[in-house]
């Protein structure tokens, strides 16, 4: 069983995987480098055979998305630590070592996170995962370094390593034991915040998750899907309707899901008067959509009394003007 497997999936990447792989393959020396293709229509597995040979390559017969992708990949895959790597990520040198340090030295702990930067502008940190994510009162994703859309320059501020709610899937080292205990990922998520789901999972069987500072890489973002694509609006909201339905203890549900489905509604109106009508339509797919899975996505509730304590994000960040995670 080689230890740790740095598993990248890729789907119609070449551009990324031929300007960042080479860093992960320098940097990652008593890894294993794997590329598990989503059934790509670009020429990147050609790419991959002639460029890197020595890189294993997982072919999948079709696109799962990235939930479904890495369940069908990492199912080929033994290592003690899954590391997930987004294609689009530049790893440092010696990025490796303090993730798989800290989770040989703490049994208690499933999964960690580097610090996350964002690739185009490294001062900043990046949004997909920053330094360490949590969820609000009403399941709204936030970060150390990243709350909404506000991201933080990064000044040595949250250096220290802290418990956190959520690892990024743009960059995560898991338990392979863990991840297959937990079912994995849930393959209806497609792609997006299904990392919050699987955390959330994790945290249900008693694990906890860490934030390493100590290692950094830089993330690109939006590699797949762009922060303007409405299909991106669409998973996010749908997919966050699905993460509170799936894990929120019974008592807290009947309170916040009802909330939850009241402020996308203003969120849909939001969109609609900044002219932005597709995504409006995006959020109206998201319910229709939930509306369809309601039994199915019912039928996965496990018995959890786990409710994450945190403030609610709506209020500190529109009402307080709190803009930073240091200000909460």
């Amino acid at each position: 069983m080689t230890k740790t497997a740095v598993v990248i999936l890729n789907y119609n990447g070449k551009a990324y995987l031929e300007k960042f792989l080479p860093s992960v393959v320098a940097h990652s020396e008593n890894a294993a480098a794997i590329v598990a293709d989503n059934s790509s229509t670009d020429d990147s597995v050609s790419f991959l055979k002639e460029h890197f040979p020595h890189v294993q390559l997982i072919l999948l017969d079709k696109n799962y998305g990235y939930a479904g992708g890495y369940n069908e990949a990492l199912k080929q895959v033994d290592a003690e630590y899954f590391m997930l790597l987004n294609s689009d990520v530049e790893v440092t040198k010696e990025w490796l070592a303090p993730l798989e340090q800290f989770l040989d030295a703490n049994s208690d702990y499933a999964a960690c996170q580097p610090k996350i930067k964002d690739y185009n502008h490294k001062a900043l940190f990046e949004y997909a995962g920053a330094c360490g994510g949590f969820i609000d009162f009403l399941g709204y994703p936030f970060c150390r370094g990243r709350i909404f859309d506000q991201v933080e320059s990064d000044s040595g501020q949250y250096n220290e390593q802290i418990d956190i709610f959520w690892s990024s899937g743009a960059c995560m080292m898991v338990r392979s034991k863990v991840f297959f205990e937990v079912g994995g990922f849930d393959s209806d998520f497609f792609a997006h915040m299904e990392e919050i789901d699987l955390c959330w999972r994790i945290h249900s069987l008693g694990h906890k998750i860490r934030c390493i500072p100590d290692a950094t890489v830089y993330h690109v973002g939006g590699g797949t899907l762009a922060k303007s694509s409405p299909f991106k609006t669409y998973l996010n909201f749908r997919n966050g309707l699905y993460l509170l339905l799936k894990n929120l203890p019974s008592k807290k549900l009947l309170v916040k899901f009802p909330a939850r489905i009241i402020l996308d509604w203003v969120a849909t109106l939001k969109f609609l008067f900044e002219g932005n009508p597709k995504h409006s339509i995006a959020v109206v797919k998201a319910h229709f959509s939930l509306i369809r899975n309601f039994s199915k996505t019912l039928s996965k509730r496990k018995l959890t009394s786990l409710a994450p304590k945190s403030k609610l994000m709506i209020y500190e960040y529109y009402l307080k003007g709190n803009r930073k995670y240091s200000d909460l």
